[in-house]
């Protein structure tokens, strides 16, 4: 009997490694982005954060702009947000509105990140605690979200916004602030 049980205590976890090897090999070359945002076609969470550069003041929706804008959800902490950050300041050379969302981030370190790569955003808030990112549906940084002038979401982007994804993100922006499209429109557009 304990020679039985010793042969299980190997055959187990080898056939859990055989099952695991399996089920990663089959996931090779398929698309690893899975985008289950319920944020949007709604509007963007209610929030009351302190702006990142003044924590003595509160942020609220109220404060964005009436203008389609970026949103991102970024920290100092993050490897594939210093891969982003060139690009965001390209973008802010370019015009585009951009707020951002520092997530779990200490201030100095976040200041310190802002001051040595320079500041993309319009303002950035505060999410220290990283609830405001929950209700985002964050899955982890960077992420981005498209607002309308209207206050709701239009695209989730999840990962960094870049050179290969931002032909589908501009035209989601431009098609989000035609006033002439309905709601549905530019939902359907932005997918």
């Amino acid at each position: 009997m304990t020679r039985n049980k010793r042969l299980w205590v190997f055959i187990i976890p080898l056939l859990v490694f055989v099952v695991l090897v399996v089920m990663l090999f089959r996931q090779l070359g398929k698309p690893t982005e899975v985008n289950t945002s319920r944020v949007v076609g709604q509007p963007l969470p209610e929030f009351s954060l302190p702006l990142l550069s003044d924590t003595a003041r509160q942020m609220t929706k109220a404060d964005l702009p009436n203008s389609p804008f970026l949103l991102n959800v970024w920290g100092s902490w993050c490897p594939t947000c210093y891969v982003e950050h060139p690009f965001l300041m390209q973008l802010h050379a370019k015009g585009v509105p951009m707020v951002g969302v520092n997530y779990k981030d200490e201030l100095p370190d976040a200041l310190a990140y802002l001051n040595e790569y320079q500041d993309p955003f319009m303002f950035s808030i505060q999410d220290l605690s990283g609830e405001y990112a929950l209700d985002l549906g964050l899955m982890g940084a960077p992420e981005s979200y498209v607002v309308g002038a209207d206050g709701v979401v239009y695209q989730h982007i999840v990962g960094e916004v870049g050179e290969m994804n931002w032909a589908q993100i501009e035209s989601c922006m431009t098609t989000v602030a035609d006033a002439a499209l309905d709601r549905d429109a530019k939902l359907a557009a932005c997918q």
